[in-house]
């Protein structure tokens, strides 16, 4: 049996790293911990490495080397068969979309990741990609479609918060009213 401290302890720190703002720590942490999952032959926590530093990547405004991250951890966790993982994927890449104001792609990776994450059933993770898809259409001046984008994505979680419950209802008042 292979001890997993070492690429455990990594992940950890490169997290951390993240958390704290020291991105450039973060990514090297990250880089580490993939290759020690990798010689472990830990391709599924390799992959999720190779996601970290693609979200790394993503807030530092590398594209490029963004998408060659995600789309390497996208196509092993396609290769594994892992579709929540693939769905995390899509989520973040339509999050880099976004950023780039490449809008179109950002629905079209965001709708990807929804509907995976609705045939598995996780809803939590549904509803924050709806959320995060709301504000493309906003940005968008697709008014409605925000609208009733952000309401479904706030009745998609199972525990939702007390301000949550009171947004959907809020935000379910001009809903009703076009629906009448």
């Amino acid at each position: 049996m292979t001890d997993l401290t070492i690429p455990n302890s990594l992940k950890e720190s490169g997290l951390k790293y993240f958390r704290d703002g020291m991105y450039p720590e973060a990514l090297k942490a990250f880089a580490e911990a993939r290759l020690a999952y990798a010689e472990m032959g830990d391709q599924l926590e390799a992959a999720e490495m190779t996601n970290n530093m693609g979200v790394v990547h993503r807030v530092e405004r590398r594209k490029d080397e963004a998408l060659a991250a995600f789309n390497q951890a996208r196509a092993t966790f396609d290769e594994l068969g892992d579709r929540s993982r693939v769905a995390q994927v899509l989520g973040n890449m339509g999050s880099l979309y976004a950023a780039e104001r490449d809008r179109e792609q950002a629905i079209l990776h965001y709708r990807q990741a929804i509907d995976i994450f609705g045939e598995l059933g996780e809803d939590d993770h549904r509803g924050d990609t709806l959320l995060a898809l709301s504000g493309i259409y906003l940005k968008m001046g697709r008014w409605g479609q925000a609208l009733a984008t952000y309401h479904q994505g706030l009745s998609a979680f199972q525990r939702p918060s007390i301000m949550q419950r009171f947004l959907r209802w809020l935000f379910g008042i001009p809903l009703r009213m076009m629906n009448r």
